[in-house]
C-alpha cells in the first residue's frame, strides 16, 4: 500500500469522526440505537476509496473509537459502545464499506450518480441492517419483527444520506475523476 492510499484512508476515517459531531437523535424505539450521520461516511469511503481501502478506514476509525476517543455521536467511545444496542450497526460499517465499494466497482459502467446510490443503498443500508438488526436482538432480546420495526425508522434519514453520498460522488467525480477508486 503506497503513502498515498494511507492518507486516503486516514482522511476518510477523519470524514466519518467529523460527522459524529453532527446532533445524533436518541430513539428509545429502536432500543436507544441513535440516529447519526455516520453512515454518510461509512457510504462514501466505500464508493471514494473501493471496497479494501474503505473497510480498511472504517477498521481505523472504530480502532480509535475503541481506544476510547469519543468519536461516536454524541461523544461516545471506548469499549463499552461494542457492548450496547448499536454494537450491530457499527460492526456492520466495515461489511458495508466494503459492499459499497465493491457494488460501485461492478456497476462502473451506469453513470457516477445512480451507480453511488445503487451502491450506497445495497452496501450502506442493506448490508448495515443487515448486521444492525442482528445485533439490536442480541443486545436487546427483541424478537426478528420488533428488531426490522425498529430500524425501520431510519430508513428514511438512510435513504437521504445515500442520495446525498451520490450527490457528494458525482460532484467529486466531475471536478476531480480519481477522486473515486473504481473509475480512477
Amino acid at each position: 500500500m503506497d503513502s498515498r492510499a494511507i492518507v486516503r484512508i486516514a482522511l476518510l476515517a477523519a470524514v466519518i469522526a467529523v460527522l459524529g459531531l453532527l446532533p445524533s437523535i436518541a430513539l428509545p424505539i429502536a432500543g436507544g440505537v441513535p440516529i447519526t450521520a455516520q453512515t454518510l461516511g461509512v457510504m462514501l469511503a466505500g464508493i471514494v476509496l473501493g471496497p479494501r481501502h474503505g473497510a480498511l478506514a472504517v477498521l481505523l476509525f472504530l480502532a480509535v473509537v475503541a481506544l476510547g476517543a469519543p468519536l461516536l455521536a454524541g461523544g461516545r467511545g471506548g469499549l463499552g459502545v461494542f457492548f450496547g444496542p448499536s454494537v450491530g450497526f457499527l460492526i456492520g460499517f466495515v461489511p458495508a464499506a466494503y459492499v459499497t465499494g465493491a457494488v460501485m466497482a461492478r456497476v462502473r459502467r451506469l453513470p457516477v450518480f445512480a451507480a453511488a446510490l445503487i451502491a450506497a443503498i445495497g452496501g450502506g443500508i442493506v448490508v448495515e441492517y443487515l448486521f444492525g438488526i442482528c445485533g439490536l436482538m442480541l443486545m436487546t432480546k427483541m424478537d426478528l419483527l420488533h428488531a426490522v420495526m425498529a430500524s425501520a425508522v431510519f430508513i428514511p434519514g438512510d435513504l437521504l444520506k445515500a442520495l446525498a453520498t451520490a450527490f457528494v460522488a458525482e460532484a467529486s467525480h466531475r471536478t476531480y475523476p480519481a477522486a473515486i477508486a473504481s473509475r480512477a
